[in-house]
């Protein structure tokens, strides 16, 4: 189990051989012993070959070699640490390419009240989470949360005719206004106290592109849909630097317990304003900003630029841009840096605010959000957007949910380049889910991308059918389609729409089986666990500009890793997400190793726990250990 050697005790054991073995691969920039090396276990690369080795060694902040244990000994030195892996496996550091890391945070608890499953089953659930908080909360104060899904609501499966009411909240908090988000982010629950605080009234006119929920006498139910919920920051207090800060440290603390070293924060800036609390605002891009200069991003941040939110013109969005021009984040752009602009084109299925080509079920098909009165005139908006961001030299990630959406959206990123050419611009629809092939056709034609949400999928696909029945349904999130028309896939979580987990992502592209019922949905779209792996790995990297730099484990790139206990390639799928991350590193430095440890021992032979879970020791009496972040 404690392969190795060091120079200190004079022997080779199991690290002698030849250097060079086929498929050896060495940076020659770097010196000539590493600082960290892998061995006994499974070492996947995901080069172009998807190829596995079972040894890598680390220099600094990079990859300095990758091949058999022959090849990595000639790198042990006296101050080399190895590891056995003993049977888990090595991936890249993890890429959740869309994920809220500031509305994440400030939607779990203690800064936010946790009404989602399972943690609740049902409204009555709900309201004693309600009830609870409001007994610690002083008087006047706002009580908010954050999760709740109809889906996972008893009384809401049993009638969908029956959605939640201010009047479930008021029995319990008739003085504290309380905000409830959905765990999609697209609907907010509040309380009568809230909806007087608010202003709103029978008689108030939704923002276009929202829509303000009354019951058959045309009070207000307490529902808030799309762009409507920004008018709960007319009246809930705005989050401190300080909460922005906790909140951000609270999700890189997570990610980084989940082997994540990169992900996309899709969307700051002042149309964020009025979204979740303002999480995705200004202000919290100047934190981000301040956690950089601090050393405390434990993880790659890519932003997008949002200049407006819902319902907005196009003229606004130009005009905002434009401020934005030249906005700085720090001087690490490997760390921190603005990859593009997100535009929200439509809503989300469960709300009917996705653009469909074909009505729901029940009628109606949706619309874009954005300015404009008709459909051509909302068309023409989005146009304008993406015209103007490519013209500015901008990546584009834009929220399209509905089929027609989504064609609207593929057709103005093809006129905008054609109009204007550029070699790598790499825009991308946001979530894709009802792709069609015309956009699958456009964006493998162009190199353009989709980011898919595979854990959305497993979340939402029991519920789906009562809106777009059980054709579309099955159909939704069509990972083979796309990835066989050549288009560039990404996968993301949307946290804190779903949990950050990546290893539930690929359990669902393998298997397409839902959490509530585990039933099997459109089973012609699983694709293979190596494509899933690349989904959140190197062509998470392409999406980023960086598939060049990281996203696979090849000599030269950034020693940014995941280890995972057990063979990830030979488990049941199913087994996948119950599999443990065991360590993460990034630029070389561990951010996160699971404890209390295993065996450990120094070239003499002295043990110690070192909380990895995997055996490692360092190649002389006095080694050092590998540096922290």
């Amino acid at each position: 189990m404690w392969d190795g050697y060091g120079p200190g005790d004079g022997s080779r054991r199991s690290f002698g051989g030849a250097r060079g073995a086929p498929g050896f691969r060495k940076d020659p920039a770097v010196g000539t012993y590493a600082d960290l090396v892998f061995v006994g276990g499974r070492v996947v690369t995901v080069d172009a070959d998807f190829s596995v080795a079972e040894a890598l060694a680390v220099t600094g902040s990079v990859i300095s070699a990758v091949g058999t244990r022959e090849d990595v000994a000639p790198l042990v030195g006296p101050g080399t640490r190895v590891v056995d892996l003993e049977g888990a496996t090595l991936l890249p550091g993890i890429n959740d390419s869309h994920l809220h890391g500031c509305a994440f945070g400030t939607a779990s608890p203690p800064l936010s009240v946790e009404v989602g499953h399972p943690a609740v089953s049902s409204l009555a659930d709900v309201a004693e989470a309600v009830r609870e908080a409001v007994g610690r909360t002083p008087d006047g104060q706002w009580v908010t949360g954050h999760g709740w899904d109809p889906g996972f609501l008893a009384e809401c499966v049993a009638d969908p005719a029956r959605q939640p009411s201010r009047r479930d909240l008021d029995a319990v908090s008739p003085d504290h206004p309380v905000v409830l988000y959905s765990f999609s982010g697209h609907a907010t629950w509040v309380n009568s106290k809230a909806l007087e605080l608010i202003g709103i009234d029978r008689d108030t006119v939704a923002p276009p592109g929202g829509a303000i929920v009354v019951d058959e006498a045309g009070e207000p139910t307490g529902l808030l849909h799309e762009g409507a919920q920004a008018l709960i920051q007319n009246a809930l207090p705005a989050l401190s630097r300080q909460e922005r800060a906790d909140a951000i440290r609270s999700t890189l603390a997570t990610l980084a317990r989940l082997g994540v070293t990169s992900y996309t924060e899709p969307g700051l800036g002042p149309g964020g304003d009025g979204i979740m609390r303002g999480t995705m605002g200004t202000q919290t891009l100047d934190v981000y900003r301040e956690l950089l200069a601090d050393g405390e991003l434990t993880a790659r941040v890519g932003v997008l630029l949002l200049p407006t939110g819902m319902a907005s013109t196009a003229d606004e969005f130009a005009r905002n841009l434009d401020d934005l021009a030249g906005v700085a984040v720090g001087d690490d752009p490997r760390r921190l840096a603005v990859h593009g602009v997100k535009v929200f084109a439509d809503g989300i299925v469960p709300n009917k605010t996705a653009w469909m080509h074909e009505p729901y079920v029940g009628g109606g098909c949706g619309s874009l959000c954005v300015g404009g009165d008709i459909d051509d005139e909302r068309v023409a908006e989005i146009r304008a957007m993406v015209r103007h961001a490519h013209a500015a030299g901008y990546q584009l990630g834009v929220h399209a949910t509905g089929d027609r959406a989504i064609d609207t959206v593929v057709d103005a990123f093809a006129e905008a380049a054609a109009e204007r050419p550029r070699d790598d611009a790499r825009h991308y629809v946001i979530h894709g889910d009802f792709l069609t092939p015309h956009a699958m056709e456009v964006l493998a034609e162009h190199d353009f991308g989709v980011n898919m949400n595979p854990t959305i999928k497993w979340t939402v696909a029991d519920m789906e059918e009562e809106f777009v029945g059980a054709g579309r349904a099955a159909y939704a999130w069509p990972y083979r389609d796309a990835l066989d028309a050549g288009v560039r896939v990404a996968s993301g979580s949307d946290a804190p729409v779903t949990h950050p987990d990546w290893r539930q992502g690929v359990a669902t592209m393998v298997l397409r089986e839902s959490k509530a019922a585990g039933r099997v949905s459109g089973p012609e779209q699983r694709i293979a666990l190596a494509e899933a792996i690349r989904t959140y790995t190197i062509d998470a990297a392409w999406q980023d500009f960086a598939d060049d730099w990281k996203g696979s484990l090849e000599p030269g790139k950034v020693a940014d890793l995941c280890v995972v206990g057990g063979d990830l390639l030979g488990a049941d799928p199913h087994a996948i997400p119950e599999l443990p991350v065991v360590l993460t590193v990034l630029d070389g430095r561990i951010v996160y190793e699971a404890g209390p440890g295993t065996r450990s021992r120094t070239g003499s032979g002295e043990g110690s726990g070192t909380g990895l879970g995997v055996g490692s020791h360092t190649g002389s009496h006095t080694g050092s250990d590998i540096p922290r972040d």
